[in-house]
C-alpha cells in the first residue's frame, strides 16, 4: 500500500504563488507517473500536469506556462509550483501516483487533496 500526503495548499491573491508538495509512502516499489488533478466546486475533476519517471512532462492548457511540476525520484515526491494565480485556479488539489508492484501490477494512488484558494 502506498500512502500519497500533500501541503502547501492555502489561500493567496490573485496574481501570488503556491508550492504544492506531495510525497508517497509505505510499501514502494518502483512509482512511474505523479501528478495533480483539481476538482472545483460543480465541476469534473481535470488534469493540472503530470511528470513520469524521467521528468517528462504535461501540462493543462489552463495552466501552461504559470505552473510548473517537478520531482525528486529519490524522495518520492512531487512538486507543482504555481505563479500568475487567478480566481479559477480556486479548487482541491489532489496528487496522483501511478505505482508498480514487484510483480508488475500496476495501482494508482490518490492523496487526500489540499485546497488552494485565490482571492481577486
Amino acid at each position: 500500500q502506498v500512502q500519497l500526503v500533500e501541503s502547501g495548499g492555502g489561500l493567496v491573491q490573485a496574481g501570488g504563488s503556491l508550492r504544492l508538495s506531495c510525497a508517497a509512502s509505505g510499501r514502494i516499489f518502483r512509482i512511474n507517473d505523479m501528478g495533480w488533478y483539481r476538482q472545483a466546486p460543480g465541476k469534473q475533476r481535470e488534469l493540472v500536469a503530470t511528470i513520469s519517471s524521467g521528468s517528462n512532462t504535461n501540462y493543462g492548457d489552463s495552466v501552461q506556462g504559470r505552473f510548473t511540476i517537478s520531482r525528486d525520484n529519490a524522495k518520492n515526491t512531487v512538486y507543482l509550483q504555481m505563479s500568475s494565480l487567478k480566481p479559477e485556479d480556486t479548487a482541491v488539489y489532489y496528487c496522483n501516483a501511478v505505482h508498480s508492484a514487484l510483480n508488475l501490477v500496476r495501482s494508482i494512488y490518490w492523496g487526500q487533496g489540499t485546497q488552494v484558494t485565490v482571492s481577486s
